[in-house]
């Protein structure tokens, strides 16, 4: 099933984003002219929860919607970063200013395999406690707002979170904790 790559060409490409055109030829002999491949950095997010058992998501206004998103932390994984776990270590500690004393990996999704090239690893992290304020990026401006884990069932049920990615994340540590049974 998989594809042969016969020719590729970047048709943009800027610090966190590169689209890609490739002309594929597929096992049957089809050729496949374009196929636009989107590539992003790998991604890391998790659901945190500080020592008292609250769970910390984030507000932040996302211009490509143009609304306020309530979202789970987390970012892009850097060059400097050793694994995945010290990426989103770093994220979490960058953007709500909370270190965590466990980080149990919940797998990976990907945010589109049609289009993008890129794969997003979810985490629990456990044991938060605030070791500092936030340390944003330029562009950033993050409220970090604290829930219970019905708080966050109820903004599930009412459509609130609305990245996939990040909903995909709850569910997976939600079950990990007995909150939920998939």
């Amino acid at each position: 099933m998989k594809w042969k790559i016969l020719s590729s060409k970047y048709l943009f490409n800027d610090l966190w984003f590169k689209v890609r055109k490739d002309i594929c030829e597929t096992p049957e002999g089809k050729i496949i002219d374009p196929y636009y491949v989107y590539e992003f950095p790998t991604w890391v997010t998790a659901l945190p929860v500080t020592n008292d058992g609250k769970i910390i998501l984030v507000k932040q206004y996302r211009h490509a919607l143009e609304e306020i998103c309530i979202e789970t932390p987390g970012g892009c994984v850097d060059d400097t970063d050793k694994n995945l776990e010290e990426a989103i270590a770093r994220e979490l500690l960058e953007e709500t200013g909370f270190s965590f004393s466990s980080y149990e990996y919940l797998g990976k999704v990907s945010p589109n395999p049609s289009t993008n090239n890129n794969l997003m690893h979810m985490f629990l992290a456990k044991g938060g406690q605030k070791m500092s304020e936030q340390k944003l990026d330029g562009n950033e401006e993050i409220e970090v707002e604290f829930f219970t884990v019905d708080e966050v069932k109820q903004l599930l049920k009412e459509n609130k979170i609305i990245q996939a990615m990040h909903i995909s994340c709850i569910i997976y540590a939600l079950e990990k904790m007995g909150r939920i049974v998939l």
